[in-house]
C-alpha cells in the first residue's frame, strides 16, 4: 500500500435513537458497549490518521473520551431515522476537509477485526478505488424476481460449492475518496457508489450484523466463547470406535 499522500479518517457513526433496538450502540456485548469494538478495531488496524465517533448525541462524547478518540457532534437532523447515509457522509467530509479518504467503520459489526479493517483499506488503495462496500460471498441457489441468478434449471442441479457466489452487502465497512464523493453528491444528491466502485468480501463471522436483540444475543454468545477461532473440531465418540 502506497499511502504517503493520503490522510485516512475512520468515521464510526452512532445514532442515539435506534429504531429496532433502542440505544443499541451502547448495549453491552461481553461486558463492553457495542461501539467499543468498532473503535478498537479501527485504532488497532494502524491505517487511520484519525478515528472519529460521529453522533448527534453528546453521550457519545463520553465514549470517545473513554477510548481516546475524537468526537464530532453532527446536526440533530442527521440523527433521525429519516436521515440518509449520503447526507451524514457529506456533512462529515465538510467538517474534516483535510481527509483524502473517509472510512465508515460500522459499530453494528462488532466481530470485525483490526486485521480485516487493515486489509480492506489496503485493498481500496491498491485498486485505486473511489468507493467500496463490504460484501459476503454466499454460495447458495438464488432466485431474483422468479429468475435463477447463479444456476441453470436446464442443467444438472449444481452443488453449492460449485456455484458462483452471490454477494449481499454487509456494510461492515464503506469508504470513499472524499473529493469524488463531494463532486458526485453535489451533482446528484447521492454518492455511495461514486467513481470507480469496488467490493471486498469479508468472512461469515464479520457478516453478522446487529439489527435486533436476537442478533445481539447471538454475537454476545460468540464473543463469550473462548478460543472460538482456534478451537479444534470435536466429533461424536462413535468416530473413535471405528
Amino acid at each position: 500500500m502506497d499511502n504517503e499522500s493520503n490522510l485516512i479518517y475512520a468515521m464510526i457513526p452512532a445514532r442515539y435513537g435506534s429504531t429496532r433496538l433502542k440505544m443499541k450502540n451502547l448495549a453491552l456485548i461481553n461486558g463492553k458497549p457495542m461501539i467499543s469494538y468498532a473503535i478498537n478495531a479501527a485504532k488497532e488496524s494502524g491505517v487511520f490518521d484519525k478515528v472519529v465517533v460521529n453522533s448527534e448525541h453528546y453521550i457519545f462524547k463520553k465514549i470517545a473520551e473513554r477510548y481516546n478518540v475524537t468526537f464530532y457532534q453532527r446536526p440533530d437532523q442527521l440523527g433521525s431515522s429519516q436521515a440518509k447515509s449520503d447526507a451524514v457522509i457529506f456533512d462529515f467530509i465538510n467538517k474534516y476537509k483535510e481527509a483524502d479518504i473517509v472510512v465508515w467503520v460500522n459499530p453494528t459489526s462488532p466481530l470485525q477485526t483490526a486485521d480485516e479493517v487493515h486489509d480492506v483499506v489496503n485493498y481500496f488503495i491498491d485498486e485505486n478505488l473511489d468507493s467500496l462496500i463490504t460484501v459476503e460471498n454466499k454460495q447458495v441457489h438464488t432466485i431474483f424476481d422468479g429468475v435463477p441468478v447463479n444456476y441453470n434449471v436446464q442443467e444438472t442441479f449444481s452443488q453449492t460449492q460449485d456455484l458462483i457466489p452471490v454477494q449481499p452487502f454487509v456494510y461492515s465497512i464503506m469508504m470513499w475518496r472524499a473529493s469524488k464523493f463531494i463532486a458526485e453528491y453535489e451533482k446528484t444528491g447521492h454518492a455511495l457508489f461514486c467513481g470507480k466502485f469496488g467490493t471486498y468480501a469479508v468472512n461469515k463471522i464479520t457478516g453478522l450484523i446487529v439489527k435486533n436483540q436476537e442478533d445481539l444475543l447471538i454475537i454476545d454468545g460468540i464473543l463469550r466463547s473462548k478460543d472460538l477461532f482456534s478451537a479444534n473440531l470435536k466429533y461424536d465418540k462413535i468416530v473413535n470406535d471405528q
